[in-house]
């Protein structure tokens, strides 16, 4: 099963950002612990500050790969273009947000992304990643 994992926006930061709310870990370090724990999936990470990359991105791998996990970040509630990607694509999408993103700011609360996705995963820390990895291996 091939599986790609893309983060959007600032999540390069994981490990130095807002560690209150984001933890201590770098996602390259966590991608390796799910690699090796994973070691049945053919795991792939994309990372990018930049709209239109992950967008390139969903094209890419969108009609290849399995699944994709998505963290969009703050393009989450703004990006229509993404939302469109995903639409666009065979490959089905989860939502993964570290945070909740109900217990933040109210911009926060919407998602322009979840009506193109599976479903979505907020609030459970990086584990996240991990529980949408362990949906598609049971669906």
């Amino acid at each position: 099963m091939k599986i790609i994992i893309i983060n959007g926006p600032n999540l390069n930061l994981l490990g130095k950002r807002e560690p209150e709310i984001y933890g201590n870990q770098s996602f390259e370090d966590y991608f390796l612990t799910l690699k090796s724990k994973y070691s049945e999936l053919e795991l792939s990470y994309f990372q990018s500050n930049v709209e239109g990359e992950i967008i390139n991105k969903i094209h890419e791998v969108g009609f290849e790969c399995d699944a994709i996990l998505l963290n969009a970040g703050g393009y989450t509630h703004t990006s229509v273009a993404i939302s469109d990607a995903i639409a666009g694509v065979n490959t089905p999408v989860l939502e993964v947000h570290i945070s909740n993103i109900y217990k933040r700011e109210e911009f926060r609360h919407k998602s322009i992304i979840t009506k193109e996705c599976v479903g979505m995963i907020s609030g459970l820390g990086l584990r996240g990643y991990e529980l949408g990895l362990q949906y598609f291996l049971t669906t």
